[in-house]
């Protein structure tokens, strides 16, 4: 169907795509842990994003409900970010030589 370098290139860019798909697969097992209020809230989530567990110190619970869903959010924010900086460590090396423009996010999703 294709010769010579567009052929080589499909068969790099399916390389490509079955690492990819092994790298997800990898990420999805991993979890990562966001805090707030110096480990008062923490959240857990794991690699495709799904809340896994959250852990309130009961002294919290004391506070206002205000107080206590600002800690929560800023946990998930918190946990949102290390998991951003996971998939960029781990999907970083499989899309290193496909020169995207800046900002553009691999895989698509």
């Amino acid at each position: 169907m294709f010769d010579g370098p567009l052929q080589e290139m499909m068969k790099q860019a399916q390389k490509v795509a079955e690492q990819m798909k092994e790298a997800q697969a990898k990420l999805s097992d991993q979890e990562v842990t966001g805090e707030s209020g110096a480990g008062l809230v923490t959240v857990t989530l794991n690699g495709r994003g799904d809340c896994t567990n959250v852990f309130i110190n009961p002294n919290v619970l004391a506070d206002e409900a205000a107080i206590v869903g600002e800690l929560v959010a800023s946990a998930i924010n918190d946990a949102n970010q290390k998991l951003e900086a996971l998939k960029q460590d781990s999907m970083g090396s499989l899309t290193q030589g496909l020169n995207l423009p800046p900002g553009f996010k691999f895989p698509f999703s």
